[in-house]
């Protein structure tokens, strides 16, 4: 097994650890599973023609901090820096109380790389998505649609500057504003 894994591309590692790592979890709405959620956020990327490993890895690897046990050094470690620095700005503080972890979020948010604000959009775009499918009740769900729209106007400039890269992406902005008209959120323009 040692051979397959050294020999493993760094992507299917990041998704094979991914996936052990979040064995048996279930997103907020006790339905989607995560490894289904992240298969979502990858596809995502691809979709917009993102072929880079080290950003296809870390969208495997987004929810490991702030869902498991796994660390940084963890990450860093096994993945190294870049990879594991994309992990970590797309980590909430869990140690934080919920409204200072959203403010710290926000703040994170707007100084991460590029790289980091297309997985964001990628991730945005798969939870809108698992959000609408849920059966959570509609104001859960009201909550998390103002939560996740509020997290993309934080990213939205970049997105805009960046648009004539990822000729798909105005095909992603307007399935989020498909959901979110229905929750009565102001559509995105990019």
């Amino acid at each position: 097994m040692a051979i397959l894994e050294e020999s493993m591309d760094i992507v299917s590692k990041a998704q094979k650890f991914a996936f052990e790592k979040h064995k048996n979890q279930k997103r907020k709405d006790g339905i989607t599973s995560f490894s289904d959620h992240l298969e979502g956020v990858v596809n995502r990327l691809k979709n917009l023609g993102i072929t880079n490993q080290e950003i296809l890895s870390a969208a495997w690897l987004h929810d490991t901090i702030e869902n498991t046990n796994v660390t940084f050094d963890e990450i860093n470690k096994i993945f190294g820096n870049t990879i594991s620095v994309l992990v970590l700005s797309l980590s909430k503080d869990v140690n934080l109380s919920n409204k200072e972890k959203e403010l710290q979020y926000i703040q994170q948010l707007k100084k991460s790389s590029h790289q980091a604000k297309i997985i964001k959009f990628c991730d945005i775009s798969a939870n809108l998505k698992d959000i609408s499918n849920s059966h959570l009740s509609k104001t859960q769900k009201n909550k998390q649609v103002k939560k996740l729209f509020r997290y993309l106007r934080v990213i939205k400039k970049e997105l805009s500057e960046t648009k004539s890269n990822y000729p798909k992406m105005q095909e992603f902005i307007d399935g989020i504003n498909s959901v979110g008209d229905k929750f009565h959120q102001r559509s995105i323009v990019i």
